[in-house]
């Protein structure tokens, strides 16, 4: 594979997962390049941190295969890096040179695995479908919650006002004393409050209030 600063277009095609490749062996590029593309993954190698950090984020779901010793910036240096730039990319780390705490430090930052060189073809295999499978978990719900921030946007904010309360779990009489309003009104609201934002059921309007942090008890509301 040709070895490039960022992935070409054809790549950003299609939903096909990714693995990117951070090591300054190019004997070891070569041999993780051959070895996910024989499984039929797309690959995009890189020999430092900066070439890596140049590129786009992937739209589809990836992992980041990296070396924890690379020239300038360190392959826990690039993880941090990329946590602060809100890039969550799963992360597997391959070394010749691992020890205790660089494992731990590296782990506890939500690294996906810690291998150590000469790394056996399956634990590597295995370790990127792990993360790719997280990689894909997390992009699915990060696209349920987007869904239900744009229904919520849509509330006015006395029916905002009424979803904190209910789904902090007040009945309605509890919700019209709160907010002054007779339990008819709030009725109506909950009414509402069900079909813009798209629930069946309060369970489901107390899932969707527990993805966008609102109510569990919130009491701040307009009055």
């Amino acid at each position: 594979m040709t070895e490039r600063a960022e992935p070409s277009p054809s790549q950003e095609d299609g939903d096909q997962p990714i693995v990117f490749i951070v090591d300054d062996d190019v004997s070891m590029r070569r041999a993780l390049t051959n070895l996910f593309e024989s499984v039929g993954l797309k690959v995009e190698a890189f020999g430092s941190a900066p070439q890596l950090l140049q590129a786009k984020p992937p739209e589809v779901p990836s992992c980041l295969v990296l070396d924890i010793r690379l020239p300038g910036s360190s392959g826990l240096d690039l993880q941090s890096e990329l946590a602060k730039a809100n890039i969550h990319t799963p992360i597997i780390f391959i070394t010749g040179h691992g020890d205790i705490p660089m494992t731990v430090r590296a782990m506890k930052s939500g690294a996906v695995d810690f291998l150590t060189k000469p790394v056996r073809d399956q634990d590597i295999l295995d370790a990127v479908q792990t993360a790719i499978e997280r990689d894909r978990k997390r992009r699915d719900l990060n696209k349920v919650v987007s869904t239900v921030r744009s229904r919520f946007e849509s509330l006015s904010s006395r029916e905002r006002d009424v979803l904190s309360l209910v789904t902090s779990g007040l009945m309605n009489k509890q919700v019209a004393a709160q907010l002054g309003l007779a339990e008819i009104t709030v009725k109506i609201y909950r009414g509402q409050i069900m079909r813009k934002m798209g629930a069946k059921s309060l369970a489901d309007l107390v899932r969707m209030s527990e993805a966008l942090g609102i109510g569990s008890g919130k009491r701040d509301v307009q009055t």
